[in-house]
């Protein structure tokens, strides 16, 4: 495959936001934006009569990447050498403005045949609505360009990671996760009231709750999946529960073969960390068949039960064992209600450290460790 080409900026130095579409060559020049107005020095001649988009269709939409396609009139279309799109994220409304002459804001390709992709993690981020224009335009023999008006703005948004993006994460996980851990219970802290509510409310049956937004932003599973958080992690010299929670001063405690064992998937749901030197994997537990087996199935990855690098269940004489990974924080989630009868509620004797809490935490973008190379 041919590999891309990036032209420099005109008095500018090279910039993300140049470095756009796949197989296409590239320039990176300073462009009037969308109502007209145009940089000094902008090398973009006076508008003569060009085709100008309209139809704007986007397909093939990924975390990272999208095809773009449009119609035209064929009046003076041969003459048409390049095209430029105008990529802006919707909450920035007026990131099209030029806030300095020599920032190119703009991208542009050689006119190829259409839909054309256009690809770079270093300005599509996954989950995020943008909206996109298009010029067309011609490049004279003197460097300058003639160029048609901007078509209508229209709305996408990108996709969350795919299993294959999500793999790559579970990779990068796996270097770090460390030797694995004997372990007994899954444990669920809340305050007091949380526990009474399901008493009254629920009739004493915990029920699975839309994940928060922390982790990944391009997750699938954040804002979208329902389930119940539990902890397994154990403290090394006494193999049991640490006494402090930053989650509440009550602790529900149920047998781990009561929630994992071979009658539920295993699968891989994150990887991220908190600008911190520890980490956090997230999998998630679903009964086969249930609701929450399926949305997995198409969305994450399984992982052998039996054999993987965070928390497995073995069978060794009649009996089953279970194991965590001692390096990462295991954030487990599963899927269906949970009756408080199936184990015990009590009060922890230590500190309630708010400091660890994950709810709706951001993932560090700059971790070398748990970040792969599209959009965070």
């Amino acid at each position: 495959m041919e590999v891309p080409r990036l032209d420099h900026a005109l008095n500018s130095p090279t910039s993300p936001c140049e470095e756009v579409i796949k197989n296409l060559s590239l320039e990176a020049i300073q462009l009037c934006d969308r109502d007209g107005n145009k940089s000094q020095d902008s090398g973009i001649a006076e508008m003569e009569e060009l085709p100008v988009p309209h139809n704007i269709k986007i397909s093939n939409i990924t975390c990272d990447s999208f095809k773009i396609s449009w119609e035209m009139d064929s009046k003076s279309k041969d003459r048409i050498t390049h095209y430029f799109i105008d990529l802006n994220k919707k909450e920035n409304k007026n990131s099209n403005k030029f806030k300095h002459k020599d920032v190119p804001t703009k991208l542009v390709a050689k006119a190829v045949p259409l839909p054309m992709t256009v690809r770079g993690h270093w300005f599509l981020s996954p989950r995020t609505e943008y909206t996109v224009a298009v010029q067309t335009a011609s490049k004279q023999v003197d460097g300058d360009y003639v160029v048609s008006e901007w078509s209508e703005i229209i709305e996408f948004c990108t996709a969350d990671y795919s299993k294959v993006h999500l793999t790559q994460l579970l990779e990068k996980a796996e270097v770090i996760s460390g030797r694995m851990l004997k372990f007994s219970v899954f444990y669920r802290n809340q305050h007091k009231e949380y526990f009474d509510y399901i008493r009254e409310h629920h009739a004493n049956a915990m029920q699975p709750a839309v994940k928060d937004n922390s982790g990944s932003h391009g997750s699938p599973i954040s804002g979208k999946l329902e389930g119940i958080f539990f902890s397994c992690s154990t403290e090394f010299n006494t193999g049991k529960p640490p006494q402090d929670s930053p989650y509440g001063r009550y602790r529900f405690e149920i047998a781990a073969e009561k929630l994992f064992n071979p009658n539920t998937n295993l699968y891989f749901g994150d990887f991220y960390c908190m600008y911190t030197a520890y980490h956090y994997v997230i999998l998630v537990i679903a009964p086969v068949g249930s609701p929450g087996d399926e949305f997995c199935k198409q969305r994450l990855p399984q992982l052998n039960s039996k054999d993987n690098k965070f928390l497995t269940c073995t069978e060794e004489d009649g009996m089953l064992v279970y194991h965590h990974a001692q390096d990462v924080i295991l954030e487990v989630i599963y899927t269906d209600p949970v009756d408080l009868s199936l184990g015990t509620v009590a009060e922890i004797t230590g500190h309630q450290l708010m400091s660890l809490s994950t709810a709706n935490a951001k993932k560090d973008p700059s971790c070398k460790t748990c970040n792969i190379s599209v959009g965070r």
